[in-house]
């Protein structure tokens, strides 16, 4: 992409750029757009809604608002909130097979084991985007929402 670029002069947009660069890259999808790059596309172009970012939280919503020159007291009440839920992910660890389903589709790699061995979530790590519940063969991924002080 970047020889293209180069050799037929392909500019980007630099605010979807910066809007980018302010996004967590987990490339999770909780926003509903297939990756980071999407979504700030549809906030740079379309109007999208800047607090779909579930990783980013509350201080990209802030960086964002501060970057669109959006009102602040728009987002005050998302930006002064410290109880909001967020959804992570838990393995019953007495039930995991160690396929690696889970841990190779995991785009923050908040999973952690080995093939045949044992797995488990890192929970400061987890994002919540929910790729690994549905490749579980044992069936053993559930998703819990916890309040997002409870990580740190």
């Amino acid at each position: 992409m970047n020889y293209v670029s180069h050799k037929f002069n392909i500019d980007s947009d630099p605010i979807v750029d910066k809007i980018d660069a302010l996004l967590p890259q987990t490339q999770c999808a909780q926003c509903n757009y297939p990756g980071c790059y999407a979504y700030a596309s549809a906030i740079g172009n379309d109007g999208e809604s800047i607090d779909k970012c579930i990783p980013g939280g509350n201080e990209i919503v802030f960086k964002i608002a501060n970057l669109l020159n959006h009102d602040e007291l728009k987002y005050k009440n998302l930006c002064s909130s410290t109880n909001i839920l967020q959804k992570i992910v838990i393995i019953d660890e007495n039930n995991c097979v160690g396929c690696s389903k889970c841990r190779l589709v995991c785009p923050v790699d908040a999973i952690v084991g080995s093939y045949n061995f044992m797995h488990t979530v890192l929970p400061s790590m987890c994002t919540g985007c929910g790729l690994c519940v549905p490749l579980c063969p044992t069936n053993c991924i559930k998703e819990k929402k916890i309040l997002y002080d409870s990580l740190y």
